[in-house]
């Protein structure tokens, strides 16, 4: 029986193709960042690593959470979010609506997950200055303490904001100015936050890290509900501080449900990019 001379030629040829194109593809998930467009804000699928990356470069970055997202008829905040340079996906619930109704996949990063990679990786950086900008004395104290005993010395750049109608502070900004620091760490409430970085980002004449994690850092000093990695993980830390705070928190997050009706007013705008 006759043998086909070119059999063997051709089993080569594509198991070269096979294996080409396995390697593209572990290439093109290794370059390409994912970054899912929700309601107009551009949200950056959750790899620590590619979103270092970006904000490394100077710029705002936003954490905004399931209540806030429902309350987008805020202009002031909702152009915040839009003009960032970074979100990340904090809210859980909208994690979970675009999983399960729509074709992409997307992982979740926290600010307090993003965060705590943060100043892992700011610990191994001499002589960075930080700025933080607190909600109260005690805030900023108990702040000051867990930075400087986690090996991150923020010295005397610290600023207890004020109760803000309208955001422009004049004397934060002078601050920030005098001190240069690389990152400003803004541990406000959202919806204040992130206009307030929004307009540090304009009014600055460098472009320093703009962190609006809010209280984030709370969880890290303990001084709200003790979140674990594990709780995190599974989009649980809304149910331990509506426990340990069921006053503040289940209005706050009863609230956020209005975020389904808007996720799905906006569900068929929802799309996918990839960056380098």
């Amino acid at each position: 029986m006759a043998t086909n001379p070119f059999a063997g030629r051709v089993d080569e040829m594509l198991a070269s193709q096979m294996t080409f194109n396995l390697v593209t593809k572990i290439q093109f998930k290794i370059r390409l960042m994912k970054i899912i467009n929700v309601f107009g804000i551009k949200f950056y699928d959750g790899d620590f690593r590619f979103v270092y990356s970006q904000i490394s470069k100077g710029g705002l970055l936003v954490a905004p959470s399931g209540p806030g997202l429902a309350n987008l008829k805020d202009q002031r905040y909702y152009n915040s979010l839009v003009n960032s340079d970074v979100a990340i996906l904090d809210s859980g619930l909208l994690c979970l609506l675009i999983k399960t109704f729509t074709k992409f996949s997307v992982k979740k990063l926290s600010g307090y997950k993003f965060l705590n990679l943060l100043l892992d990786q700011l610990k191994l950086v001499k002589k960075i200055k930080i700025f933080t900008i607190d909600p109260s004395k005690e805030d900023s104290l108990s702040n000051k303490k867990y930075l400087n005993s986690i090996g991150v010395d923020i010295k005397n750049c610290q600023y207890i904001a004020p109760f803000y109608d309208e955001i422009e502070d004049k004397l934060l900004l002078s601050l920030i100015i005098e001190a240069r620091p690389k990152v400003i760490l803004i541990n406000l409430g959202g919806g204040i936050q992130e206009p307030l970085g929004f307009y540090l980002k304009q009014q600055l004449k460098y472009k320093p890290i703009i962190i609006c994690t809010g209280a984030a850092i709370s969880f890290l000093t303990k001084k709200q509900a003790p979140i674990s990695a594990m709780i995190d993980k599974f989009y649980l830390g809304w149910m331990l501080r509506c426990i340990y705070n069921p006053k503040a928190f289940l209005p706050r997050y009863f609230k956020s449900l209005a975020l389904i009706l808007s996720f799905f007013k906006a569900k068929k705008n929802i799309v996918c990019e990839f960056v380098r």
